[in-house]
């Protein structure tokens, strides 16, 4: 997936966003730490036994498309996710936002769709994914 550059175009409430997986090792962060905090109390004592490296095949509902993810990331798309704490209203915007991009699966969302996901202003999410800092690696998708 190609990402827009901020300088290029002023994003919108129309415009698609979604997880650039890249912008977690330009930016030495550590996927597997920040998926693992999302796991459900199960899947945490799982993979703190040292099981987070792990590809799996991953078959996308919409389109039948066959994806390899990490185990971390199957295990929170198809049950985790699932579970009714996974978008709990404590949590921080940017990482509900996080969240629905991994539920679904990293298709892109508009901040209008994410609105209606998450009973959010699609205003406030805009802010949230067109600062000048690239929040979790949610950054704005080519057309």
């Amino acid at each position: 997936m190609e990402f827009k550059r901020s300088l290029l175009s002023k994003p919108t409430l129309n415009t698609r966003f979604c997880i650039d997986y890249d912008w977690w090792t330009q930016n030495d962060r550590d996927w597997h730490v920040y998926l693992t905090s999302m796991l459900c109390p199960e899947h945490q004592q799982f993979y703190s036994e040292g099981n987070s490296d792990e590809m799996v095949d991953w078959v996308d509902p919409a389109t039948a498309e066959v994806k390899q993810v990490n185990g971390i990331q199957h295990v929170l798309i198809n049950h985790c996710a699932k579970q009714p704490d996974f978008l709990s209203s404590g949590i921080p915007l940017v990482d509900l936002i996080f969240r629905v991009f991994l539920s679904n699966g990293n298709v892109p969302l508009t901040p209008l769709e994410l609105s209606e996901k998450l009973g959010k202003p699609a205003n406030t999410i805009l802010s949230v994914l067109s600062g000048g800092r690239v929040y979790k690696g949610l950054r704005p998708v080519l057309n």
